[in-house]
């Protein structure tokens, strides 16, 4: 009797073993399965990210385009030592690179160049005319800076502020030139004295102030 209920018990014992043998097995199973459906969903998300990314940068590389605006010579030889300016557009005729990090540097070193023109304009050109259109300058390529570094990067946006940029580079070009050009014209008879009665390093002190 004793052997007979030893069998069953030993019997019993082994089949809630196999039951737990069986459950951890399932469990197993259905934890590596959801493991699968989580790598494979980060999987699609990351190769959507690159995807969007790759957009984004394709359309920023077909919007990058900088043209050398045009210089009288006499210009040129009046702007031969005018060196953040010869180091602005050696930097914005370079390639950025293919990745969206080469952009942003370029952009950032952009935004450091650009600010130094306004700091180091020739005498000659020292003029408010100049100056606005090196702010214009100034402004577009900041913010193609500011636009390449935000999370959602706007790359159509950023295309149209680059061709704005390169309008106020011309722009600034132009401007030299005519004040180049207009420097050459012959000053009628007595408009010199005008000019100097104008300048005002040259005024008369108010004695009654003194």
């Amino acid at each position: 009797m004793n052997f007979f209920q030893f069998t069953f018990v030993n019997l019993r014992l082994n089949n809630t073993m196999m039951n737990l043998k069986h459950l951890l097995v399932l469990c197993l199973l259905v934890l590596t399965s959801a493991c699968q459906q989580t790598d494979e969903h980060e999987l699609i998300q990351q190769q959507k990210a690159l995807q969007a990314r790759t957009l984004v940068l394709n359309e920023i590389k077909n919007g990058w385009h900088f043209h050398t605006p045009a210089l009288r010579s006499d210009t040129q030889n009046m702007l031969r030592n005018w060196s953040e300016l010869r180091q602005f557009n050696s930097e914005i005729m370079q390639t950025p690179g293919s990745s969206i990090g080469g952009f942003q540097k370029k952009a950032k070193s952009l935004s450091k160049k650009a600010l130094e023109l306004s700091k180091s304009i020739p005498a000659e050109f020292d003029k408010p005319e100049v100056k606005s259109r090196i702010a214009a300058l100034t402004t577009k390529i900041n913010q193609i800076n500011l636009y390449l570094n935000i999370r959602e990067i706007p790359a159509k946006k950023i295309s149209t502020l680059v061709a704005d940029a390169d309008a106020a580079w011309s722009a600034l070009y132009r401007e030299m030139n005519e004040i180049v050009q207009k420097s050459k014209i012959p000053l009628e008879e007595g408009e010199s004295d005008i000019l100097m009665m104008q300048d005002p390093s040259r005024a008369i002190p108010d004695l009654a102030t003194q």
